[in-house]
């Protein structure tokens, strides 16, 4: 929503390039590579492959991969830069996971063809060095559990659904996901890395990531496959700390959605096929409709959830409403249109967004009414204005919290980024350093929504 100094962000994102490539690999002493087949049809596979690095810390880092048969061949790859010469694959990492601390992973992926046998690779090397899963001859336990084996939300919760007005866990009991929404991902992409996303999950303890792909305004329309790969990237990070992945193909200029119709399938159509096995991932088709009917958002809806649906079809889908995802009321209108005219799909949402200095007590009475007729999800709020800027009206932003909390209404606030703008929750320059919690890198909003965010969530299991 109204995003300020975007240009000042391009450039900076342009000019950290040369630092971005500075620092050179070195040596890991020691690694672990856990390759995962995750789906394999006639002639081609696709296969997950985490790396831990159980060396020293590397700035930078190149996996070799030895394939066994002669006959694979890499056909695309995602989270690193990928390449092949005869026998051997090569994924080289990049911006948000070239760093590897002594104990942490980066997960990666690729889609593989085959013309004999589809052996597992066993053979390793992290720049040079053999992955044997160990250091000095001494198996290594997993640094990285799987989600769920520590109380996560995706561990507790599990699949969610809809029942009824409500979104549900697997015990079929009403929870409420509270969490962040990312910047524009091609402006802010360096915000978004293990350290940050570790503080998301462990110091904020969110129960969610909004991945913000604008699709306009320098976003996928001008590199579909590398926002795509970045969006899945965004996803698998969130479930190895058993997150909630909302993706959010984020329209806002222009405001019909139906102009993106045939990039929303392309799109959807590859993280759903990509995405269909995970429990974290919800997504959202249109994030503020503007200037356009609820019947053509309707319309639009009705076109792409099928496209999701064919590949994934147990995953949540929120749909946004009219005047900027107000439920029209922005617009003149009120929730009726929706409550009479329902989108034909089931397990799915209705997006709200409000600013907490322009949108008030009209706006939370129209959340308060259609709580009880529509399932809703507060995909984006700011606790500013509506422009992301201005002073934080903490007075709203309680009273809009205080009544999401009563109503179990789910929320992603908008920005998990240092974003030069009073809407994010990190001060300028926080996102150049590893520290993503402290009280000396959160601005006024960011402290808020974190003392919030960060109280238990008490997901019922019973």
């Amino acid at each position: 929503m109204k995003r300020l100094l975007a240009l000042l962000a391009t450039c900076a994102t342009i000019l950290g390039l040369t630092a971005l490539y500075g620092p050179q690999a070195v040596a890991a002493a020691g690694c672990k590579v856990d390759y995962t087949v995750t789906s394999q049809w006639q002639g081609g596979f696709q296969a997950g492959v985490k790396i831990t690095n159980l060396g020293a810390p590397v700035s930078g880092w190149t996996l070799d991969i030895a394939m066994p048969d002669a006959g694979q061949k890499l056909v695309q790859g995602w989270n690193a830069t990928w390449s092949q010469s005869g026998s051997t694959v090569t994924a080289v990492g990049v911006d948000w996971n070239r760093a590897l601390n002594t104990g942490a992973a980066a997960e990666v992926g690729l889609v593989g063809s085959f013309t004999g046998a589809n052996p597992k690779p066993t053979a390793f090397k992290l720049n040079g060095v053999a992955c044997t899963g160990s250091v000095g001859g001494t198996p290594s336990p997993d640094p990285d559990p799987e989600p769920g084996d520590d109380g996560t939300p995706v561990g507790i919760n599990g699949q969610v659904h809809v029942c009824g007005v409500h979104l549900c866990n697997q015990y079929d009991r009403p929870v409420q996901l509270r969490g962040m929404s990312t910047h524009g991902i091609q402006w802010f992409s360096q915000c978004y890395n293990n350290a940050s996303v570790d503080a998301l999950a462990n110091d904020w303890k969110a129960d969610l990531l909004r991945v913000a792909m604008y699709v306009q305004e320098d976003g996928y329309e001008t590199d579909p496959a590398g926002f795509t790969s970045r969006v899945n990237g965004l996803v698998d990070m969130a479930e190895a700390r058993g997150m909630y992945a909302l993706i959010d193909f984020h329209t806002l200029t222009p405001g019909d959605p139906n102009y993106n119709l045939d990039r929303a399938k392309t799109f959807f159509a590859s993280v759903a096929a990509r995405n269909a096995g995970k429990k974290n991932v919800i997504y959202e088709i249109a994030n503020e409709p503007n200037g356009v009917s609820w019947t053509a958002i309707k319309n639009y809806a009705e076109q792409v959830i099928p496209v999701i649906r064919a590949a994934d079809p147990d995953a949540v889908v929120i749909v946004g409403t009219r005047g900027w995802s107000s439920l029209g009321v922005s617009d003149g209108s009120s929730e009726s249109e929706v409550v009479s005219n329902p989108v034909n799909a089931t397990n799915i949402m209705y997006a709200f967004h409000f600013y907490a200095a322009s949108h008030k007590d009209s706006y939370r009475s129209a959340v308060s009414r259609a709580s009880s007729r529509l399932p809703l999800f507060v995909t984006e709020f700011g606790t500013v204005s509506a422009t992301g800027g201005g002073a934080l009206d903490r007075a709203s932003s309680t009273a809009w919290l205080d009544l999401l909390d009563q109503l179990k209404i789910g929320y992603a606030n908008w920005t998990y980024s240092d974003a030069p703008e009073s809407s994010a929750a990190l001060q300028p320059g926080t996102c150049d350093g590893s520290d993503y919690s402290s009280s000396g890198v959160l601005t006024e909003s960011g402290t808020l929504l974190k003392s919030r965010i960060s109280t238990p969530d008490n997901f019922p299991t019973s």
